[in-house]
């Protein structure tokens, strides 16, 4: 009997396809870049399984004339790239990597948090081109961490181990979400307000919410001018929930202090990006699951998604709820 056909959208750690190799036929797309959509949609119509990244858009005219398709499984925790309405309409299951990458996600938050307040890169690269004559008391002043004021947009996981984090630096907390999270409140002191309340009285605002219609461009020309002159912005949820270019002149005219970004509008981002010629951001390509452990872990429970819905079983971390075929006589 022949296996089924799963199509990998990116190279995996070879354990991780070895693992998927002993239930199916596997297709890896073995370029860094994301496949063409002609050959994501190629490979689609032959498989039954898809192992996706999060730049990879799976939609309902891909799923259309997928009529194979039985999952989706998505090496990420965000599945704003995947039409879930859509494929729980068609039956097929949509799974992802969910609480593995956020104490890691939550790392890469806090260090762009301390390398913008503390210059670090830039100090850094004023050092490496021998720019460093002699100590001197306003050499690449910065901000104190400890004791300012940390605004966390969106408490779920990630959001909460980020008021962890602040914690250890004695930062009080305040927090938007859409309900209130008493356990952040009780154990960290956090105060839940609205958004522009947030932005006025925090020196650092850093974003956890996932991107929905909601969320998208939450933070634009208006929220950055509720910002303090010294406050400055993290971004390691999605690119979208910040206006870019809103973003842009508020840092170009120093508006706003400064910016820690993992994410961007558009991924990758063009070299020639106005952002990339500032000062005052920190950028990073998206790298905030980005260890060998996490990414490692990730790999293995995307494949447990779809080895699970090739066999008819619900899936050990699912996104949606879809009616198991029934069985045939």
């Amino acid at each position: 009997m022949d296996k089924p056909k799963v199509f990998v959208t990116r190279p995996f750690p070879i354990e991780a396809i070895t693992l998927l190799e002993n239930t199916a036929e596997v297709s890896v797309w073995m370029e860094e870049t994301p496949p063409p959509p002609d050959v994501l949609l190629r490979e689609a119509v032959r498989a039954e399984g898809i192992l996706s990244m999060l730049t990879d858009k799976i939609d309902a005219d891909l799923m259309e004339a997928a009529a194979n398709l039985r999952v989706i499984s998505n090496n990420a925790v965000g599945v704003d790239n995947i039409d879930v309405a859509a494929a729980t309409a068609r039956g097929i299951a949509v799974g992802n990597t969910p609480g593995v990458l956020t104490e890691t996600t939550a790392d890469l938050a806090f260090a762009l948090l301390l390398a913008v307040a503390r210059r670090i890169v830039q100090a850094d690269g004023f050092l490496r081109a021998c720019g460093w004559r002699a100590w001197s008391p306003t050499l690449f002043l910065g901000q104190d961490v400890s004791g300012a004021t940390i605004g966390i947009v969106g408490m779920g996981r990630i959001g909460r181990a980020m008021a962890r984090r602040a914690c250890g630096f004695s930062m009080p907390i305040l927090y938007t979400n859409p309900r209130p999270v008493p356990e952040v409140e009780d154990e960290f002191g956090a105060r839940r307000v609205k958004l522009g309340e947030l932005l006025r009285k925090s020196d650092f605002v850093t974003i956890h919410a996932p991107l929905t219609s909601e969320t998208r461009r939450l933070i634009g020309r208006a929220e950055f001018e509720l910002m303090k002159p010294t406050g400055i912005l993290i971004n390691t949820a999605r690119g979208p929930i910040v206006d870019q270019d809103a973003l842009y002149v508020a840092l170009k005219t120093r508006r706003i202090a400064g910016a820690g970004l993992d994410v961007f509008e558009n991924e990758p981002v063009d070299c020639d990006d106005p952002l990339l010629a500032l000062d005052n951001v920190v950028v990073v390509p998206h790298i905030g699951s980005a260890t060998v452990a996490t990414r490692t872990k990730m790999a293995y429970m995307a494949v447990e998604n779809v080895i699970a819905g090739l066999n008819d079983e619900p899936l050990p971390y699912p996104v949606n709820a879809v009616q198991a075929p029934e069985p045939t006589a």
